[in-house]
């Protein structure tokens, strides 16, 4: 679908159904929870204990495959890629590797701790194309005098180093980081057409963050990967993404939510079949050339960009896993509060992710009536993603707050009965078992930390295993809250859209 429709399609009478039903599944949820839970208290008994367990099997589920995940991670970062793909890949050095950084207003500091992670890669970098993409609308001026710095001090590194600007106000756009890299691409497709000439087939592009670091040894993964993978050209690479780079100077919650984030990320690496693009991420031009680049007038350009491709090859498109990690930066601002304001932000752009919802009800009901994607495929994705964004908005809600609820107001005949007499042992018990979850994650927040810096004191890591009991809140307050805020304003629609929203970043190690 190009980019100029989704207009169009907001007006539709169809399309705009669609984006109801995130909103109203979970807003039914809600509302019928709390009404019940006065008119008829031990339904919702039931309903909660049910939910209960089938939360336990959740934790069931993240305890296996977090495990896995672990496992896989520790074995590939402790590979030497390059040395794998010289010693098995004859033909490796054909590849090149576009790398698209999107920036905003991010200071030089930012930029330059980017790009002096970039010259530590294993891979050569005289086969990098690194692509700055700027925007006009934060001063053209200043923007070019930050890239002219960065070009004089790592631009000598690279095959080709190219900063673009993204000019203000061009028409089908929603100001962000897609449009941003919509434009940019088609810059560097004329230069790859017109001066390179360059197999299409022979490129590799990643989309970063700006504050993204990878790993030394991720570029030589990714080669490796793509030249031995039987469809290279049909599918994306999505790297492991910890939140690193900052995670000693953060604030206990926001570093819950972020190690949350990697922790979700790891158990869907290890089931390739439900995951989408997240974040920083890898790809190859001829796919990106094929769907014509980013969609430029949404906010979560980073998982669109997968469902674009199994469009365009009728389901024939899949995400293939690297364990090898990438770093980025957790939301950093100069006040606490500030902080925690801007991780609400960042929490409610990723939980607008919804808006694929009705993008793929409305694009799969085409591909049906041309028998062109397989019934299987398309229920597998628009349930994982129906259920994956109702659970992020009810499950906190339902079992700290609601889930207790009619127990307080269960009164006579009914307060008697066995199961409310044994309902709060019986979700002490399941709640008491999921903990477990609780407890794998405070080991894996300390197996995953980078070093301590020598000016942080030794008893951060104490509070780095405290810092857990902050959980419940979090979930509630930078998880379901912003998942339902989004999933109203999508139901809304019109002013209350949102637009793409730049989370802060500042280099502060």
């Amino acid at each position: 679908m190009a980019s100029s429709n989704q207009n169009e399609l907001r007006r539709n009478a169809r399309f705009r159904f669609y984006e109801f039903i995130p909103g109203t599944l979970t807003w039914i949820t809600i509302i019928l929870a709390i009404f019940l839970s006065f008119v008829r208290p031990l339904w919702v008994i039931y309903f909660v204990i049910v939910f209960d367990l089938y939360w336990l099997f959740r934790v069931c589920y993240f305890i296996f495959y977090i495990s896995l995940s672990w496992k896989n991670y520790r074995r590939d970062i402790r590979i030497d890629w390059q040395k794998k793909l010289e010693a098995e890949i004859s033909d490796w050095r054909k590849i090149y590797h576009v790398i698209f950084l999107p920036t905003y207003n991010e200071s030089i500091e930012v930029l330059r701790n980017t790009f002096s992670s970039l010259v530590q890669t294993k891979f050569p970098l005289d086969r990098f194309i690194v692509v700055l993409a700027g925007e006009e609308r934060v001063g053209r001026e200043a923007f070019t005098q930050k890239a002219e710095m960065i070009k004089k001090e790592f631009g000598d590194n690279f095959f080709r180093f190219i900063y673009t600007i993204h000019p203000v106000d061009l028409l089908d756009e929603v100001p962000g980081k897609g449009s941003n890299i919509n434009y940019a691409g088609h810059e560097i497709k004329k230069i790859i057409d017109q001066e390179l000439h360059i197999d299409y087939q022979d490129i590799i592009v990643s989309s970063f963050d700006i504050d993204t670091c990878a790993h030394t040894q991720y570029f030589s993964c990714l080669t490796y990967k793509y030249l031995t993978h039987p469809d290279r050209l049909k599918t994306s690479y999505q790297p492991i993404a910890l939140y690193n780079n900052n995670i000693w100077q953060s604030d206990s919650i926001t570093r819950i939510s972020s190690f949350g984030t990697t922790f979700w990320l790891m158990t869907e690496l290890m089931r390739p079949e439900r995951l989408f693009t997240f974040s920083s991420h890898s790809m190859s031009w001829q796919m990106l050339v094929d769907v014509d680049f980013w969609e430029k007038d949404i906010v979560t350009e980073d998982s669109r960009i997968y469902l674009q491709g199994f469009l365009r090859y009728n389901g024939n498109y899949s995400v293939t896993p690297i364990f090898v990690p990438v770093s980025m930066t957790t939301v950093s601002c100069d006040s606490w509060w500030q902080s925690l304001k801007s991780l609400y932000k960042q929490q409610r752009r990723w939980a607008w992710g919804a808006e694929h919802i009705p993008y793929m009800l409305w694009h799969f009901k085409e591909k049906k009536k041309k028998n062109l994607i397989p019934f299987g495929a398309r229920f597998r994705l628009i349930w994982n993603q129906i259920e994956g964004m109702y659970s992020w908005a009810t499950v906190p809600i339902l079992i700290t707050i609601l889930g207790r609820l009619p127990l307080y107001l269960t009164k006579g005949q009914e307060k008697a009965t066995v199961l409310a007499q044994n309902a709060p042992f019986v979700m002490e018990k399941l709640m008491g078992l999921a903990m477990i979850g609780m407890f794998i994650s405070i080991i894996s927040n300390l197996l995953m930390l980078p070093p301590r810096p020598d000016q942080t004191p030794r008893h951060k890591y104490l509070i780095m295993v405290l810092q857990w009991v902050l959980l419940p809140i979090t979930l509630i307050l930078f998880g379901s809250i912003p998942a339902i805020d989004a999933q109203t304003r999508l139901m809304l629609g019109g002013k209350y859209r949102l637009g793409f929203w730049v989370s802060p970043k500042k280099h502060n190690l």
